[in-house]
């Protein structure tokens, strides 16, 4: 395979960057728009939740098989139908009608919609990957990831904007920038490497259900209870169809995931340290910008700058990270990454119930640095492990691994926060004389429609509806408070793993390339 750097490797990693620009802003501009897109098309709170679920999940189920075909049938001709696939579902999303039909419409094109970013994404990877010689590669995937991730924050700035006009441009936003993608790819022209091979049907079978079925469970379990038989068959029939995954995979002679590559313990701990990051990351955005509409009372706009501050460490950090990646390897990127991170959701947590932003943005800007410092050298460094033929294949498995920790982190982090916020409503509205009807009501209003309601029963109200309201802002933020407090927790593991397995110095030149 050749090392050459392409001739056009600049063009080529603006093309990739506009590509999966729209899966970024994708996974943040929906949630700001939710209360919006709800009222207007009556869903309901499960629906909603699965508006955002159902693109995660086809994400984290189809990544593996997304890889696997980048590999076989070529990365730039995937990534051209993946960028076709999400522009196309993105529209559709954008018209979906008033009515009983929009509800199951909105979903479906939402599924569809992650299924186009699973095919496009790790070709879009694999292109950079394999555009860039190895000592580039950090800086590379920092400028990647640097720009990519601040769009995850302009999404919900964009989205606040937008869906003061109609929430449907929020889908429209992505044809524009589709359409700019496919022009650059074709000047670029990206190789368009491949390596023929059978697909493994029966492994891509196993891992989408049990995928599907584990993410089910978990996302379900707010609405079921975690001991409903539904509930618990869900995430028992997922994890024990993700486990014979495991046992095909490793007795399959070309199979969906090249599960050896684990035998590598830099590859290893890069995943496990990905898995663990994503279970806050994603969820993260949701959580802050619910906390900076409920609690503070900011408009979706304005929560959208709430976010920002955090990308202002996260893209800072992320071109520090890939120049440390570059120069002495990944373990003095992620390390202090970790421990950073850790402290910095730690403190955020603790300024959560102040209410005030002046209080709390230096340690969202320390989270933000801490995750920068994680993201690009931790998929660059698994990527550098790895034979140049299979960058597709390994980029299905890091980012199959990230969603599904994505996944996970939003299905437990969000039953943690809605039981919490509950049980604060319910006890300060008996406290304030309220029925607990009335109290339960008005609970399920803030936990699945960002308060909207809550909001105008306080607008609409005399003092004493004021008074439930400044009670409900506090209440929300003492459950944030708990959340991201777990958060905080759930970086330390990340930060004992790096310790603990991260191997030192920089990665030599894989075999075979």
């Amino acid at each position: 395979p050749r090392m050459d750097a392409h001739p056009r490797k600049k063009l080529v990693l603006a093309a990739m960057i506009f590509a999966v620009a729209m899966t970024f802003i994708d996974q943040t501009i929906v949630s700001i728009a939710i209360p919006e897109l709800q009222k207007d098309l009556s869903l309901s709170s499960t629906g909603v939740q699965w508006v955002i679920n159902g693109y995660l999940l086809a994400l984290a189920a189809l990544f593996a098989f997304g890889g696997r075909l980048a590999d076989i049938a070529g990365h730039t001709r995937m990534l051209v139908i993946g960028v076709v696939i999400f522009a196309v579902s993105s529209a559709l999303c954008g018209a979906t009608p008033e009515g009983d039909i929009a509800e199951a419409w909105m979903i479906t094109f939402r599924v569809l919609e992650g299924a186009g970013a699973a095919i496009m994404f790790p070709a879009a990877l694999a292109i950079v990957v394999s555009s860039f010689p190895l000592r580039e590669r950090g800086q590379a995937m920092a400028i990647f990831f640097g720009i990519a991730g601040g769009l995850t924050a302009v999404g919900p700035i964009a989205g606040g904007y937008l869906s003061e006009w109609t929430w449907r441009a929020i889908f429209w936003v992505n044809i524009p920038v589709a359409i700019i993608a496919l022009v650059l790819t074709a000047v670029a022209k990206p190789p368009n490497e491949r390596r023929p091979a059978p697909m493994d049907y029966r492994g891509l079978v196993l891992v989408t259900g049990g995928m599907a079925l584990a993410v089910l469970g978990l996302q379900q379990a707010a609405t079921w209870g975690w001991g409903d038989a539904r509930t618990i068959g869900s995430i028992v029939i997922g994890v024990a169809l993700l486990l014979a995954f495991v046992r095909v995979e490793l007795r399959t002679e070309e199979p969906l995931l090249q599960l050896g590559f684990f035998r590598d313990r830099g590859f290893a701990s890069d995943n496990a340290i990905l898995f663990v990051m994503n279970a806050v990351f994603l969820p993260m955005f949701f959580f802050a910008s619910m906390y900076s509409q409920i609690s503070l009372g900011d408009d979706a706009s304005n929560a959208g700058l709430y976010l920002l501050i955090f990308f202002a460490g996260f893209a800072a950090a992320s071109q520090w990270g890939g120049k440390l990646l570059d120069r002495v390897g990944a373990r003095s990127a992620i390390v202090p990454g970790t421990a950073i991170a850790a402290v910095g959701y730690f403190l955020w947590a603790r300024h959560l119930t102040d209410l005030s932003l002046d209080d709390q943005w230096p340690f969202i800007v320390m989270a933000g640095v801490g995750m920068g410092l994680i993201l690009g050298p931790a998929s660059t460094d698994a990527l550098n492990r790895v034979p140049s033929d299979s960058y597709g294949a390994a980029t299905g498995i890091e980012q199959t691994v990230r969603n599904f920790g994505a996944s996970l982190g939003l299905a437990i982090l969000g039953t943690v926060l809605v039981h919490q916020n509950t049980k604060n409503i319910e006890s300060s509205l008996a406290d304030a004389g309220l029925p607990t009807g009335e109290a339960d009501r008005i609970a399920d209003a803030v936990n699945h429609a960002g308060g909207g309601d809550s909001g105008s029963f306080a607008s609409n109200g005399g003092e004493q509806a004021k008074e439930i309201f400044a009670t409900i802002q506090h209440d929300f933020a003492q459950a944030s408070e708990v959340v991201f407090t777990i958060m905080a927790a759930i970086m330390l593991v990340a930060f004992l793993i790096a310790l603990r397995w991260l191997p030192r110095g920089r990665v030599q030149e894989p075999g075979g390339t």
